[in-house]
C-alpha cells in the first residue's frame, strides 16, 4: 500500500512481536482487574466512619461546637442524676472536652452533682469546684455547705454560699440566715440576730419555705426583730400554703388524687388548748407532714436538698459531729452539725432533740417529735448543770413544741 507521496508502510511481522505485545496487554488488564476486585472489597470492609466521613472523620466531626455545647447544656440541666452527665464525659475525647465548658458546668442542675458521701474523692471535689467556678449558684451552694460544716473550711464555704447569695439564691440567703442566727464557726458574741432577719426576709421574698417559717417564728417570738404577732402567723400561713403548692404542682408524688386531702376535725384549732403543748397535736397524725394541721391537711415531707443528704450521710458514716460534746441536728433533712458546744437549742419541752432553727422544729414535730415529745421537769446538760423546763410550749404555728436556749 502506498502513501500519497507513494512511499510504501513498511510490512508488519504479525507472528513475533505484535502477538507477545497482545499477551502483554491482556496480561496487564487482568492484573488491573484484579487490583480493582480487591481494593472494593477492602472498602466494602471499611468501618462506615471512614467510608462515609471527611479524611477519615465521622459525621460528628462535622457538626460546630456551638450546637453541640447546646445539646449538652441542655443534657446537663435536666440530669437526674450523676451518672447521666457522667456518662457523657466517658464518650469520647471531643464529648469530654465540650462537656466541661463553663457553658455546660453553668447550667448543671443540683441533681448533677448530688454526690453520695460514701462516694466523696478529690476528683468529685474538683468537679464541684469547676461547676461553681463556671457560676453555677447551685454548685456554689453545696460545695459552701461541704466545705463550711463537713470539711470545716469555714471561710470558703461561707464565701462560696455568699457568692450564690449575691445571685438572689434563696436557699444559699437562709443558710447564711441560719449561721448568723447561731454564730456558727465562731463564739456566742458572734451571733447578729438582725443580720439573720435581714437574710432571712431575703428568702423569704423569693419563695423559701423554711425561710418563710422562720421569718414567721421570728416575728411571733420577737428573735430579732420587734415582735409582731399577727404577722408572724401570716408568714406561718404563708410557708404552708406553699409548701401545699409545692407538691401539688409536682406530678411525681401521687397528689393528683387529692387522696393527701385527709380531714380531720379534731386536728382544727378550735377544738384545742392552745397552751398546752400536746393537746395541740394530740390528734391528726399520719405517716405525712401535715403541713396544714390546723386545717386537717396533710402531705409527704418535702424533699430534701442534696447538700442536706451528703452532711447527713457523711456525720452518719463518721459517728456524729466532729468534736466532743458536738450535736446534729434533730431533723433529718437537715443534717447540720454544732460548730461549738451548746450551739443548738433545745425542746423546751422534753429536752431530748435540738435544732439549729425554728424552722428545723416545726418540721421535725410535725414529722416524728410530737408522737415522741413528754414534758418533763428537769433535764441534765452534758457538763453537769440544770436547766429548767421552760413551762411547756409556745409554737405559734400550732406546734405546741417551743425551743430554750441551751
Amino acid at each position: 500500500m502506498r502513501t500519497r507521496r507513494g512511499v510504501c508502510y513498511p510490512r508488519m511481522d504479525f507472528c513475533g512481536v505484535d502477538k507477545r505485545a497482545v499477551k502483554r496487554a491482556k496480561r496487564d488488564f487482568a492484573a488491573s482487574t484484579a487490583s480493582a476486585e480487591s481494593l472494593a472489597g477492602k472498602r466494602q470492609r471499611l468501618s462506615p466512619e471512614t467510608e462515609y466521613g471527611n479524611d477519615g472523620g465521622d459525621m460528628f466531626d462535622g457538626l460546630p461546637d456551638d450546637l453541640v455545647l447546646s445539646i449538652l447544656a441542655k443534657l446537663s440541666s435536666s440530669a437526674s442524676s450523676p451518672s447521666d452527665f457522667i456518662n457523657v464525659l466517658i464518650t469520647c475525647k471531643r464529648f469530654n472536652g465540650l462537656a466541661l465548658n463553663p457553658q455546660v458546668l453553668a447550667k448543671a442542675s443540683q441533681k448533677t452533682f448530688a454526690i453520695k458521701a460514701k462516694n466523696w474523692s478529690e476528683s468529685g471535689h474538683r468537679f464541684l469546684k469547676l461547676c461553681a467556678d463556671a457560676g453555677n449558684v447551685e454548685a456554689c451552694y453545696t460545695l459552701g455547705m461541704i466545705r463550711f460544716y463537713c470539711l470545716q473550711n469555714r471561710g470558703s464555704g461561707a464565701s462560696l454560699m455568699a457568692k450564690a447569695a449575691i445571685s438572689s439564691h434563696a436557699p444559699s440567703l437562709y443558710s447564711l440566715a441560719v449561721i448568723q442566727f447561731n454564730g456558727s464557726g465562731g463564739s456566742k458574741s458572734d451571733k447578729d440576730l438582725r443580720a439573720g432577719v435581714a437574710l432571712c426576709a431575703r428568702a423569704a421574698f423569693l419563695g423559701h419555705i423554711d425561710a418563710l417559717r422562720e421569718l414567721g417564728h421570728c416575728l411571733q417570738d420577737g428573735y430579732g426583730v420587734r415582735q409582731n404577732i399577727a404577722e408572724g402567723r401570716r408568714f406561718l400561713v404563708q410557708a404552708n400554703a406553699r409548701e401545699l403548692a409545692a407538691e401539688l404542682s409536682n406530678p411525681n408524688n401521687g397528689l393528683a388524687t387529692r387522696a393527701w386531702l385527709t380531714w380531720n376535725p379534731h386536728a382544727h384549732p378550735n377544738n384545742h388548748h392552745r397552751g398546752s403543748a400536746t393537746a395541740a397535736v394530740a390528734a391528726g397524725g399520719g405517716p405525712g407532714c401535715p403541713l396544714l394541721s390546723d386545717f386537717g391537711c396533710n402531705v409527704p415531707a418535702p424533699e430534701v436538698h442534696p447538700a442536706s443528704m451528703f452532711m447527713a450521710e457523711w456525720f452518719a458514716a463518721k459517728g456524729g459531729a466532729p468534736g466532743s460534746g458536738l450535736r446534729l441536728c434533730s431533723h433529718f433533712g437537715c443534717g447540720r452539725p454544732e460548730t461549738r458546744k451548746h450551739e443548738f437549742r433545745r425542746c423546751s419541752v422534753c429536752g431530748t432533740v435540738n435544732y439549729c432553727s425554728r424552722a428545723c422544729q416545726a418540721l421535725d414535730w410535725k414529722l416524728r417529735h410530737k408522737a415522741e415529745c413528754a414534758p418533763v421537769e428537769r433535764w441534765v446538760e452534758e457538763d453537769g448543770e440544770g436547766m429548767d423546763v421552760d413551762g411547756g410550749g409556745g409554737g405559734g404555728d400550732g406546734n405546741g413544741d417551743g425551743m430554750g436556749d441551751s
